[in-house]
This record gives C-alpha cells, structure tokens and sequence, in this order.
C-alpha cells in the first residue's frame, strides 16, 4: 500500500530572506544549504526560521538577502549529537520557492499542518498569570520508514483537549512555526541565549480509525 507522505507535514511560509545561503550537507550528490527566514507576526515581532534547500532549487534563483520569497515544504527535524548528547535539529525542508508578487495577498503567511501520533504523554501547565498550556511531541511519518519528531505548543482550550491524551494518539495540528528565545544555564553558572522552533497549535483535532482508513484507500 502507497501512502502519500505529503498529506501528513506541508506548510507555506511567507518571509524575508535575512541571511546568506551556508552550505549544510550532501546526499547521494546532491547538496543543499541553510538560509533564514524572516515572518512577520501579527503582534509586529517575527519569527525567525532555519531553512533548508536542494541546490537545484536555486541554480537559477537568486537568494539575496531581503528578498521576499514563497516557500513549500515541510517541517522536518533529525538528530544530531553535541558532547555525546543528542540534540533534535528542526528545519523547513523546500520542495518549492518562488518569488513573491507584490500583487499577491496571501492570507496565512505562515500555516503548517501535520497529522501524526502524540510521541509521549503532553504536558499540561499554566503560567503565573493563568494561562493554560500543553507541550506535545508530535512523531510525523515520512517516506523509508522515518518519522519527523515536532514540538509542538497548545493553549488554552486546545490545551486542555490534548491534556489527558495518551501516547499514541493520532491528531491533526494546523498552526504556525514559531522561533522562541531562551536562556540556558550551565553547570558552571554560565547563561547561554539559544532558540527553539516548534508549531504554534491553532487548531487540534482527533483522527478517528475510520477517517484513517478511509484516507489509506482513497490513495
């Protein structure tokens, strides 16, 4: 049975380029680089985002930076390991990119939609001023057997829905992927500024076994 993986993990992203495009790796050949994104957020701050892309998106397309550009893809993560620890490595994988028009009114400039199994038991809080959190980590299938591990962040009553969710669960998430500063002390009382990415959750839904199976057929 086919699966199509790219019902499963797509987004659009619609931002600035702010920095230079920095060779990241090569497989089987073909190389791809890192750029940053810029979105702008409705409170006026942005979110910066990691983005990867194959080479052969743009031999003929010029990344300059404060160019604005449309992006395709997915929200993708993968593992790799600082001082034998491992470290979860999230970055917006391109399938496509263009220029944006300025004609063009997109309406959602940044919306990405995943449907996988919650990984581990979410976990629900509030903050000193009342508000309700949960943090979920999302295991999104992908082709050859590999799962993209998301961290995601609900509020309020989505919060509170995924709160008693056990593992396993399959969910629908649509949302946007955020950056988020922090601070990291060591064990030598130094501070270091890092930053996380994970999806902002908008809207939270159950798959049920008959819509997943329904889905495996009409493929």
């Amino acid at each position: 049975m086919v699966t199509n993986y790219s019902q499963n993990n797509s987004l659009i992203l619609v931002g600035k380029v702010t920095s230079e495009k920095e060779f990241s790796h090569e497989i089987y050949g073909e190389s791809f680089y890192s750029f940053n994104l810029e979105i702008p957020r409705l409170s006026g701050t942005a979110d910066i985002i990691p983005i990867t892309i194959s080479e052969r998106l743009i031999t003929n397309f010029d990344l300059q930076i404060g160019k604005e550009v449309v992006v395709e893809g997915q929200f993708r993560s993968y593992n790799t390991y600082e001082d034998t620890r491992s470290r979860l490595i999230l970055t917006v994988f391109v399938k496509e990119i263009r220029e944006r028009n300025d004609e063009e009114e997109i309406k959602v400039p940044n919306e990405v939609e995943l449907i996988g199994h919650i990984c581990r038991k979410p976990i629900y809080r509030k903050t000193p001023f009342g508000r309700e959190i949960s943090d979920i980590l999302l295991a999104v299938n992908r082709a050859y057997n590999k799962s993209d591990y998301i961290p995601c962040i609900a509020w309020g009553r989505n919060a509170r829905f995924c709160s008693d969710m056990e593992t396993g669960t399959e969910i629908r998430i649509v949302g946007r992927v955020q950056s988020r500063g922090y601070e990291k002390k060591h064990e030598d009382g130094t501070v270091e500024s890092k930053t996380a990415y994970e999806v902002s959750v908008s809207s939270l839904e159950l798959i049920e076994k008959e819509e997943t199976e329904e889905n495996k057929e009409a493929i």
